[in-house]
């Protein structure tokens, strides 16, 4: 998770940047690097590998001025290299960047036939080109900064630094976090409170679509329309936690508001964007001759894997099997020499799950773990990992390891397809296009989050809620009703919605809030008949769809929800958003306590 950190100030900025960089080192990276202006002149010091690589390059080689940029990079788009570090910069325009920009390939290409020449392999570089394309036009620094944002694509934040300029940097955020530090005679910009603690504890959070101007004496805050708006300043408290709520009640709502940036950095780090390929760690084994795959999990890293069934049966043509680890572990299941096991766990120490994993080994199982902690004791133990870089995760209810999880599972299955030969190279550049929007969809998805609330104080009255879905929506539907029970105590189950008639249906009366999460795919029709069943007997359905979706269904549903149109193999990812928030807002009514529900633990390291 990219850090990014601003400072205009009345005294040299580098080693304040450093600290704070220092402070964002929890989120993860690779390389770093500071930009300052010199007597109008753009200076920069990068280096690859730890910090203190770039505090060694600093001492030997002092960067003066009062004002200045810095970043920690988690590589994305092009390898972990001092070249590829940020700061990025042109003659007259330094940049950092976290996020992902979806269209920088068009964009590039445009840029240079204009005669722009690039120095990295990364998407960032195209927003300091952008931004000194406008300058260069005669446009003034502000105009030229946001004339960029607005020809970019994708989930970012954005800090920009211009040369001789010594009293403004531009900030921009677009579904990655982003705060602004008010000082005494100077302003701050950080990717969250805590990084700006030693500095101040006066702190406003950016929204989503905000772009600020940021001078010593403060800033001036537009929003996506460019109509000038108040943030509110609190008083952070970060100086004392390791991580911080930022502008959230809970720490769960701020880890739901994460998943652009997260996502988008663990698709940096399995997707190739300028091939468009998906390149996953060096296996011990070849994917082409796994015979079987097996999938163990607990809890919601189990509904991932029912997600993933779908996926790897889809594209890949594999046989799945699926199983919670705690029945796996007992029902001595055969499994065939040479198969690929797949453990997920966000905390990598789930006493289950672990059990599960020496059974598959004793068996001659390849061992593949998806865990969020690569130290972990599952880490240690498998034959190889594939992280998920969600980053911390301090609500007990897990909201963006899910999706994280969700992300590492979509590229593991499209690189089995591909090695199985039922993907064709066509078919994996349209799937890992459609990967590389998941950021900027979940974006969207979270601007429902005032709808959502005002739903919630319904649900919140309900005794029982059921939740139905089709296809990969099955376990969407499941995973929602887990939510909704661990954090509001409601109870609420899950069904694939074409069991209805089997039994559930019986449940059904006026006082039953119904969830339907039904995207227009191929199983609409079907799902929507389902949902007309519910409505014909007093059933009060919430309909989760895209705008078709909603449109076909109008007038049946008591409530609906509009979610981003797009491809029906990214679709489960998205469908998570609101299912998320509906329970957290629904909790949040009921006065539970959110992030540490009753009976429930983190990490279930016993039986």
């Amino acid at each position: 998770m990219c850090g990014i950190i601003g400072v205009i100030g009345n005294e040299t900025a580098s080693p304040l940047i450093l600290d704070a960089l220092k402070r964002l080192e929890y989120r993860g990276y690779d390389s770093a690097g500071i930009a300052t202006l010199v007597n109008g002149e753009i200076d920069r010091r990068r280096a690859e590998g730890k910090l203190s690589n770039l505090e060694a390059f600093l001492r030997d080689s002092p960067l003066e001025g009062m004002i200045g940029i810095g970043h920690t990079r988690w590589a994305t788009h092009g390898a972990p290299t001092e070249r590829n570090a940020h700061p990025h910069t042109t003659d007259r325009v330094a940049i950092v960047h976290n996020g992902i920009i979806e269209n920088f390939r068009e964009l590039k290409e445009r840029l240079i036939a204009s005669g722009a020449v690039f120095q990295t392999e990364t998407d960032s570089e195209v927003i300091a080109h952008l931004v000194t394309e406008n300058l260069e036009a005669g446009m003034p620094p502000v105009k030229a900064a946001k004339a960029a944002v607005d020809k970019l694509e994708g989930a970012f934040a954005l800090g920009i630094l211009f040369g001789g300029e010594d009293d403004l940097i531009v900030a921009a955020r677009h579904g990655c976090p982003l705060a602004i530090g008010y000082g005494e005679g100077a302003i701050y910009l950080g990717s969250d409170a805590f990084a700006l603690a030693p500095m101040t504890n006066r702190v406003a959070y950016l929204e989503d679509g905000d772009w600020a101007e940021l001078h010593r004496d403060g800033a001036t805050i537009r929003d996506i329309d460019s109509v000038v708006v108040d943030r509110p300043i609190r008083i952070s408290t970060a100086s004392s936690q390791l991580v911080d709520k930022g502008d959230h009640r809970h720490f769960m709502a701020k880890e739901i508001h994460e998943q652009p940036e997260v996502i988008g950095h663990t698709l940096g780090e399995y997707i190739d964007p300028m091939t468009e390929t998906v390149r996953l760690p060096k296996l011990p084994f070849d994917l082409a001759e796994v015979p079987k795959i097996t999938v163990i999990a607990c809890g919601t890293a189990f509904y991932a894997a029912h997600v993933a069934k779908y996926w790897f049966e889809k594209l890949a043509r594999i046989s799945v099997e699926i199983d919670v680890a705690s029945e796996f572990r007992y029902r001595e299941a055969a499994l065939p020499p040479g198969g690929l096991a797949v453990f997920i766990s966000q905390s990598g120490e789930t006493a289950d799950t672990l059990a599960a994993l020496n059974y598959c080994k004793a068996q001659q199982q390849h061992i593949l773990s998806v865990v969020n902690v690569v130290e972990s004791t599952i880490a240690r133990a498998s034959d190889v990992i594939v992280p998920t870089f969600a980053g911390p995760e301090i609500g007990v209810a897990s909201t963006k390891a899910f999706t994280c999880q969700l992300t590492v599972l979509a590229t593991l299955a499209i690189a089995v397809g591909r090695a199985k030969g039922s993907l064709s190279t066509s078919d994996e550049t349209k799937l890992v296009r459609s990967l590389l929007e998941v950021p900027r969809h979940v974006s969207a998805a979270l601007a429902h989050s005032a709808d959502l609330e005002t739903l919630a104080h319904d649900i919140a009255k309900a005794r029982d809620v059921l939740y139905l879905g089709r296809g990969t929506n099955y376990p969407i539907a499941l995973e929602g009703a887990l939510k909704l029970k661990e954090i509001s105590y409601i109870h609420a189950e899950g069904y694939a919605a074409g069991e209805l008639k089997h039994g559930p249906i019986a449940l059904i009366d006026e006082d039953v809030p119904v969830i339907v999460i039904a995207p227009s795919d191929p199983l609409f029709d079907k799902t929507i008949s389902n949902m007309q069943e519910v409505i014909a007997r007093g059933g009060k359905v919430v309909l989760i769809s895209d705008a078709e979706g909603v449109t076909r269904a109008a007038g049946a549903p008591w409530q609906s929800i509009e979610l981003p149109t797009c491809d029906p193999f990214i679709q489960p990812i998205i469908a998570s958003i609101p299912v998320q928030l509906l329970a957290y807002f629904t909790a949040v009514a009921k006065g539970t306590d959110v992030d540490q529900p009753r009976n429930l633990a983190k990490s279930v390291t016993v039986e």
